[in-house]
């Protein structure tokens, strides 16, 4: 059997794999549209599901749609070493975010078999559903039901803008499983990721060992005034909803300049009536918060809310404000953070320690696990974007860390 620190993994074939799950779903500018429970979703999942098979993986699907390729180990009654991600994307998305993260497991097992190397404890790959929070909002939901934040039910009734819930697509495309969602013991749990940011490719430095996520809170605000005629309404006589939904976008961005580093976020928004020669009498928008700090977060939440209260007083409008989620900071397991680090060493890639500004699905798990993050590179740190873009040596050296990091624990 080969010794650990001879084992690499094959880096054009998992470049191959990445290529051809791209496919699914691709957009004309390069990119990937794979929303959660759609019919390419579902292809997405069938071509990881076939893969692993063919890899000599057993595969599990609990009822909310996530799905484990299990690889044995000598003692399979040892709780197994488990990493993943998701393979839904955004309407205009990448071809790694996430996926890069399911397929660096895949490589881990099709190396493992390569090198005839056999575990001690069983090696997991997970594909978590609707990690993006695109379609179904919240983000990270089935995550979030099997670290026991969110009920079954809660999940199932996730609904999209057209009504429908993640209950009835999953059933609909063939993935509401027959496993419980929970309860499922992991030894350690990691997840490889792009960056989604700038700061390793500036530094020059290969692997991010991740040691968190900043906190997050997402909102959902609808403002109401009178819809009326654009031409023979008085200025001083209007309650248009969009000019507080202006106001208000505005103020959002303030809030985050004046609590460094915190970002903020107005990214959907819709109009009604929506036509151009009537003022619009209401706007609903979304807002999303962020912070390293979650006192710091909650005095940028108070702020939305007074913003609110006072715009639409100004201006006659009601409002309603709505807290939808909140994802408190995360700070991961210390062993595996370190043993993160020692892979880095070992195989002789420069790394540096980062805090992660995206959630991701290790974040739920690691309420419920040992759990840790790996980072490497992508171009320009651009990200849910078409012209998402990572270097195959890059994506390689992350899935070698990965793999020795996984080992640590389960050889």
């Amino acid at each position: 059997m080969a010794n650990v620190k001879n084992i690499q993994v094959n880096q054009d074939r998992l470049w191959e794999s990445l290529m051809e799950m791209a496919k699914i779903g691709a957009t004309p500018k390069g990119g990937c549209a794979r929303l959660a429970l759609t019919d390419l979703d579902k292809q997405g999942r069938d071509l990881f599901v076939r893969w692993c098979k063919e890899a000599g993986c057993t595969i599990t699907v609990d009822r909310m749609g996530n799905i484990f390729a299990r690889r044995p180990g000598r003692n399979n009654d040892l709780p197994p070493v488990v990493t993943g991600s998701h393979l839904d994307t955004q309407p205009t998305g990448g071809k790694f975010d996430g996926v890069y993260g399911v397929l660096a497991g895949l490589e881990v097992i099709r190396t493992l078999n390569d090198y005839k190397f056999e575990t001690e404890a069983p090696i997991e790959v997970s594909v978590w559903t609707n990690e993006e929070g695109s379609r179904f909002a919240p983000a990270m939901v089935a995550s979030g039901v099997f670290a026991g934040v969110f009920t079954e039910e809660y999940g199932h009734s996730r609904a999209d803008l057209d009504g429908k819930t993640m209950g009835e697509e999953l059933k609909r495309i063939g993935y509401f499983g027959d496993a419980p969602v929970g309860g499922r013991k992991f030894k350690a749990f990691f997840e490889a990721h792009i960056e989604q940011g700038p700061i390793l490719e500036a530094e020059k430095r290969t692997i991010g060992i991740v040691q968190g996520i900043q906190g997050m809170r997402w909102f959902e605000v609808t403002l109401t005034g009178t819809e009326s005629h654009a031409g023979t309404t008085p200025m001083n006589r209007r309650k248009d909803a969009m000019l507080g939904c202006a106001r208000i976008v505005d103020r959002i961005n303030k809030i985050a300049l004046d609590h460094k580093p915190g970002v903020s976020t107005v990214g959907l928004v819709k109009v009604s009536p929506n036509s151009r020669n009537t003022i619009p009498g209401s706007v609903f928008f979304s807002v999303d918060l962020r912070h390293p700090q979650d006192e710091v977060l909650l005095e940028m939440k108070a702020e939305l809310e007074a913003t609110v209260a006072e715009v639409c007083d100004d201006l006659d409008l009601q409002y309603e404000c709505k807290e939808i989620w909140n994802s408190p900071a995360v700070h991961y397991d210390k062993g595996c953070i370190e043993a993160v680090r020692k892979a880095a060493d070992e195989a002789g890639y420069p790394h540096m320690d980062i805090v992660s500004g995206a959630g991701h699905d290790a974040g739920y798990i690691n309420r419920v696990a040992p759990t840790g993050m790996i980072f490497v590179p992508c171009a320009d740190g651009i990200s849910h974007n078409e012209i998402e873009s990572a270097t195959p040596a890059d994506l390689a050296a992350g899935c070698n860390v990965l793999l020795r990091a996984m080992l640590e624990h389960a050889a």
